[in-house]
């Protein structure tokens, strides 16, 4: 699989996860003892909480509960997608996104809550 390809499931799969746009992720890789290590910086989407209704069970959780769940669904699909092994996933969020999350159509995401 080539470097762009690989690219772009990686954003693909973090948008699924953080409710966001795949152009909204930056994924950058590098050697991890032979192994590849995924770095991503993305926002994640979050509730308006001005809002009757807009619990964040709903949502999965807190931020840090979505995003610490995240990292394995992550690095889970583009190991299972792709075949390459990853040796782990660094996940910084750049900022939140209020309202409702993105939801791309995304075949492993469903795979990966089942």
């Amino acid at each position: 699989m080539s470097t762009q390809a690989l690219t772009s499931l990686a954003q693909a799969a973090a948008a699924a996860e953080l409710g966001v746009r795949p152009s909204d992720v930056r994924v950058d890789w590098s050697d991890d003892a032979g192994l590849l290590a995924l770095r991503i910086v993305a926002p994640v989407a979050i509730p308006d909480l001005g809002t009757e209704g807009a619990g964040l069970d709903a949502w999965g959780g807190s931020v840090w509960e979505r995003c610490a769940r995240a990292k394995g669904v992550i690095l889970e699909s583009v190991t299972r997608l792709s075949g390459a092994t990853l040796s782990r996933v660094d996940l910084r969020i750049s900022g939140m996104r209020v309202g409702r999350p993105v939801r791309p159509l995304a075949p492993w995401r469903e795979a990966a809550h089942a």
